[in-house]
């Protein structure tokens, strides 16, 4: 792997793998109480300019395990780009911590981040991407599936970050990726060009949820206004209508089709209460798998695996 972990884009297809079975590896030790603390006496700064449950506890509880400290730096302690320019900060934070992760509105913070600092950086979120997220996605279709053999995943709802990440993951491994979304709320145009001309995965953008998931072997949906975006939320709820995973959705795709979300979740917006509950949810597996994901980045960026 690179230095920094910003994007699934900048992985190859061999760490990608690696990181999976890494990644395996370090939860099986964990379900079996075996001590695993690669990172002993490392450091993790962690700098938050959104608030996170997943984010921050998955990464804190991660360094426990691994035998290191995660340090919680607030919006209010950090002011990130506006009390102090991501180039200072990352310089100061090198020389007191062995590694950067940060979960941040604006990309070109995370990118400045990376930049600047001596150690590892890892983009935890930012509004046009979600990486940790989908390596840990990946993972749990993996353990249910078994593989990824004509995969087809199936997003309904706004093209925002959680997709752009599914769709870097498309130039990795071969599959393919479905959004339905409402006309102006597409993905990233240059990520789903560049996706597409790739040639590993498929990547089609569709407007009929039902003709998005006819067949698919995962749901997966998001709230319709992400962290930022609270003034739209009356809009929004207008516009996506339609969009939800329902019942008589689930039954349009796959007879073992799964259900994915990022969480947190409107339930009754983007997803019924049915669904989230339903034995086809495997949301609270792949929440856990962020741990273990997020703790086979960490190995392999501060301790060299």
């Amino acid at each position: 792997m690179q230095k920094d972990f910003l994007s699934i884009a900048d992985l190859t297809t061999d760490d990608v793998w690696s990181l999976f079975e890494l990644a395996k590896e370090l939860k099986a030790k964990q379900k079996r109480r075996e001590p695993h603390e690669v990172l002993k006496g490392k450091t993790l700064g962690m700098v938050f300019m959104k608030p996170s449950t997943r984010t921050r506890i998955s990464f804190e509880v991660g360094m426990y395990q691994l035998g290191g400290h995660a340090l919680y730096l607030s919006p209010a302690e950090i002011g990130l780009g506006t009390r102090e320019t991501a180039a200072d900060v990352a310089r100061v934070l090198s020389r007191y911590v062995d590694g950067i992760m940060a979960r941040l509105f604006a990309h070109d913070l995370i990118i400045d981040l990376a930049k600047y600092a001596s150690v590892p950086v890892i983009n935890g979120l930012t509004d046009l991407l979600h990486p940790c997220q989908i390596l840990g996605d990946m993972m749990t279709i993996q353990e249910h599936r078994g593989n990824f053999d004509k995969l087809i995943v199936t997003y309904i709802g706004d093209g925002n970050n959680v997709v752009n990440s599914w769709i870097n993951m498309t130039t990795k491994i071969p599959f393919t990726f479905r959004v339905a979304c409402p006309a102006g709320y597409e993905p990233n145009k240059k990520i789903t060009e560049r996706a597409q001309k790739s040639g590993v995965g498929r990547v089609e953008i569709l407007r009929d949820p039902k003709e998005a998931a006819r067949g698919a072997h995962v749901l997966y949906s998001d709230v319709w206004a992400s962290m930022g975006q609270e003034a739209e939320a009356a809009a929004r709820r207008k516009v996506f209508k339609g969009y939800q995973i329902d019942e008589a959705l689930m039954k349009v795709a796959a007879p073992d089709a799964k259900f994915m979300h990022c969480l947190p979740a409107h339930r009754g917006e983007e997803v019924t209460d049915g669904v989230m509950e339903s034995p086809a949810s495997i949301i609270f597996d792949q929440a856990e798998n962020r741990l273990h994901i997020q703790k086979a980045i960490l190995v392999k960026l501060m301790a060299g695996r």
